[in-house]
């Protein structure tokens, strides 16, 4: 077996402990509040997690991905060696945070150790500095972002339960904005695509063949909360959760297609920084199209395969979470996902779907939240790329001194 197959062969390995590492984070709520069963729950969330291949066309975060260690470091057989170091480090670290049920980041185990191993071979100056600092920032950033918005989407929610015109005005408000600006979308992509491609006149196949398919969905996501937020208002308690119990489905398999386009992603990016520096294709605009699909594939399969240990520290130890809230929590990650997707920048999904479940915790009150579960997860978050960075460097020494 040549050296870069087997590293393709270490990426896609790695691509499939992601997902069964994971999977508690797109299946966590929905299992807890007893909507799936956690076989029905992983097999959902796989479906969703490789429909992300239809819909992220970019691939923005594996291109940043690729560009954490230098392009001129990252060349010829020292490069795959980088490669190769930094994917043992972050699989032998992910499966022990598997192992001691720990929900740590996949994406910074990934970033961590391909810099590191970067670093073992040529110094600080092998960084790129500013996607890596970008996906430092966001350790912190994207976490807070997804419980601002989970705590916004469950203020909602329980205001729509109490009858009036307030709740309703803003949901239809944010209900005909939306609208507004998804068909201002759909005719902008529709007249492009007519400009130039067999597919004018057809509305359906606009809007799969849009570049800007992602914020499509996200906005018929936020469109069907402003609609339901008008239905719930006519609900009593008992049959509004019913209904969110239906909604959870649409919520985490939003967040699944989150997840599987932001997760495999990175994992795309490594297998191209590898064909680069094996010289079989001269840049990352040259992806050959398998590469995607084996890393949607790959992470999808692992997402079949579950993650228990991980699932009841994410479902229950934080906080106990009711169907409203899973809807909000995963809704909310789902959007900071898309978001962070769109902004190119690596995030990691755990980190997200946590502050989320933080933030539909704290609409009740602080002392609902289990802060020092959530403390400890937080040290886990810290030291991960610091320790995959390490573990990548000595794996880099003892390649040197075997090869």
């Amino acid at each position: 077996m040549s050296f870069i197959l087997l590293i393709i062969v270490l990426a896609l390995v790695f691509d499939y402990i992601n997902g069964f590492h994971d999977a508690a984070n797109s299946i966590a709520t929905v299992v807890s509040t007893k909507v799936l069963t956690p076989f029905q729950a992983v097999i959902w969330a796989a479906v969703f997690n490789f429909a992300a291949f239809f819909i992220f066309k970019d691939h923005g975060v594996a291109n940043t991905i690729a560009k954490t260690v230098k392009a001129d470091v990252v060349s010829g057989y020292d490069g795959l060696v980088i490669i190769f170091s930094g994917l043992i480090a972050a699989i032998t670290w992910n499966l022990l945070t598997w192992w001691f049920g720990i929900p740590s980041s996949s994406s910074h185990t990934l970033i961590g150790g391909f810099s590191g191993a970067g670093i073992a071979h040529a110094g600080l100056d092998a960084i790129n500095s500013e996607p890596v600092l970008k996906t430092v920032m966001f350790i912190f950033i994207a976490p807070f972002v997804g419980m601002l918005v989970a705590f916004i989407i469950s203020l909602w929610f329980i205001h729509s339960f109490r009858k009036g015109w307030v709740p309703l005005l803003l949901a239809l408000a944010v209900a005909g904005g939306v609208t507004w600006i998804l068909w201002q979308q759909l005719v902008l992509d529709e007249a492009t695509l007519a400009a130039g491609t067999e597919y004018e006149g057809y509305i359906i196949q606009v809007v799969f063949y849009s570049k800007n398919f992602k914020w499509i969905l996200l906005g018929l996501i936020i469109y069907m909360l402003a609609v339901f937020t008008v239905y719930l208002n006519t609900l009593n308690a008992t049959r509004a959760n019913i209904w969110f119990k239906r909604l959870q489905l649409v919520s985490s398999a939003a967040f699944s297609i989150g997840h599987g386009g932001n997760d495999a992603q990175k994992v795309m990016g490594i297998i191209t920084a590898a064909l680069i520096a094996d010289g079989s294709i001269n840049s990352f605009e040259e992806m050959p199209v398998w590469v995607p699909l084996a890393c949607y594939a790959a992470i999808s399969l692992g997402t079949m395969s579950g993650g228990w240990k991980i699932i009841k520290t994410m479902g229950t130890r934080i906080t106990k979470v009711t169907p409203f809230e899973g809807v909000a929590a995963e809704t909310a990650g789902a959007i900071t996902l898309f978001v962070t997707e769109a902004l190119k920048i690596p995030v990691s999904t755990t980190h997200t779907i946590t502050g989320s479940i933080i933030g539909v915790g704290a609409t009740k009150r602080l002392s609902a939240v289990r802060w020092g579960v959530t403390i400890n997860l937080l040290w886990a978050w810290i030291l991960t790329i610091p320790v995959s960075g390490l573990l990548a460097m000595l794996v880099y020494q003892i390649v040197r001194l075997v090869s």
